[in-house]
């Protein structure tokens, strides 16, 4: 080998030798940072309160946003709640069975439960876990009116709903038998029964207290999920209903729904006695659409809609015809009942409390009356102008005034006057009544 091949065979060498020391020095890098790479997301919703049409929205994206990040290793769902309807509750269940990410539902916080409809989808997670000091049961289904059925309808809506907690039990490993409790006997249930009886898998005290127990499981999933693993120190992101749900979850509060539909009436009711005042039409209008946009969402019962806007139209007939006050007290009497059935829900946080009831019923009545009081008031006034305006009026005799006649002057002007009796000229008179421009006075005296 001449000098010159030699030469240039070390310099390949030299050269492999840099590419190969650069290329280690890159793999090492990315064995350092992959981790960081690949790093997973622990997402977490929460539902609190009802669970109606809004809450499904939230839940049901939220779940299909998580569920689009490859990166997502558990959704933690928070519950709290009194229950809520068949159908919302149906719809969340069936994405979160259908969810390649694993899923746990934690009843928490402290004094928290998940009744109704919330222990049919807790029943249904993959991980189900519990504060100490919550509850979780009360499944058997009811009408969502809140009114009886009959005990053949009643009797498949029940075996329905029992059907359907075993399945979601059987499928999640968990106490059929205790599950099915819940449904047919209203049973609920503490956390420390739901562990001992495996309906839940966890107690925990907070929400890293979970992910820590479920990080040291070894609880082999369902549909082929996969278990979670390397959870420890994951960022605990928290997905926040839209502001647009947040609006819609706020008028659906059927107390300010209610509020909504009474401060409307009022605002009409007074735009329409007091022609051209104009802002109490315009709050009232605006008011009365967002409760009836409350009410799409809300169980109403529209007998007892009607039943208020009946009270309307008695409170109206009061005015325009003298019912001695039976009208208003019959309006006031429409009012209340219904109001105790415009929202007509067993769960009693999706009604108007008594109370809110009480308050608004008191003051719509008081309203009413008072402005019907004013009318009446007005229409009985005696008429302030012509003819009638001048009965009762005072005026001093300016002539000597008998049954052939004599002068008064009233009101700044001179008129022919006659009495009774004589009335000398400089007396204080009253006047009568009136016929043809013609006074009749009497003297009283001063």
């Amino acid at each position: 080998m001449t000098p010159l091949k030699k030469h240039a065979s070390n310099l390949h060498f030299s050269e492999q030798s840099t590419i190969i020391q650069s290329m280690a020095r890159i793999f090492g890098l990315l064995f350092l940072i992959f981790p960081m790479l690949v790093r997973g997301e622990i997402f977490q919703l929460r539902i609190d309160g009802p669970i109606d049409s809004i809450m499904e929205e939230y839940v049901v994206g939220s779940l299909k946003t998580c569920q689009g990040n490859p990166r997502t290793k558990l959704i933690i769902i928070q519950i709290d709640t009194p229950g809520g309807f068949d159908t919302s509750m149906r719809s969340i269940i069936k994405e979160m069975v259908n969810s390649p990410v694993p899923i746990a539902v934690f009843v928490s916080p402290k004094g928290a439960r998940a009744a109704s409809a919330g222990f049919f989808i807790a029943i249904a997670a993959d991980y189900a876990a519990m504060t100490p000091d919550t509850n979780m049961g009360a499944a058997h289904p009811v009408s969502v009116t809140g009114t009886d059925i009959e005990k053949t309808m009643k009797e498949k809506i029940t075996n329905d709903a029992a059907s359907y907690i075993k399945s979601l039990a059987k499928n999640r490993n968990r106490n059929s038998e205790w599950a099915e409790k819940a449904v047919r006997e209203s049973l609920s249930y503490t956390a420390e029964d739901c562990l001992k009886n495996q309906l839940i898998d966890f107690i925990a005290a907070d929400i890293e207290d979970l992910v820590r127990k479920i990080e040291a499981q070894t609880k082999r999933l369902v549909d082929g999920k996969l278990t979670p693993s390397g959870l420890a120190g994951e960022k605990i992101i928290s997905i926040e209903m839209s502001a647009r749900q947040k609006f819609l979850k706020t008028i659906t509060n059927p107390n300010l729904a209610y509020f909504l539909l009474i401060f409307g009436l009022i605002g009409l009711y007074i735009e329409f006695t007091h022609p051209g005042v104009i802002f109490p039409g315009i709050l009232g209008g605006i008011s009365l659409f967002l409760a009836f946009l409350a009410f799409q969402i809300l169980p109403i019962n529209y007998v007892g809609l009607g039943l208020i806007l009946l009270s309307i139209g008695l409170f109206i007939a009061e005015i325009k015809i003298q019912g001695f006050g039976l009208l208003g007290v019959g309006g006031i009497i429409a009012f209340v009942l219904g109001s105790v059935i415009l929202v007509n829900s067993p769960i009693p946080e999706m009604r108007p409390t008594m109370s809110v009831i009480g308050v608004f019923a008191l003051c719509f009545g008081s309203v009413f009356l008072f402005l019907t009081f004013k009318v009446l008031k007005a229409m009985k006034r005696k008429s302030a102008s012509g003819p009638e305006g001048i009965i009762g009026e005072k005026g001093t005799a300016k002539t000597d005034i008998d049954a052939i006649g004599g002068k008064v002057f009233l009101h700044g002007e001179w008129w022919n006057a006659v009495s009774d009796r004589p009335i000398p000229a400089g007396s204080k008179v009253q006047v009568e009544k009136i016929h043809n421009l013609v006074l009749t006075v009497k003297s009283i005296g001063g």
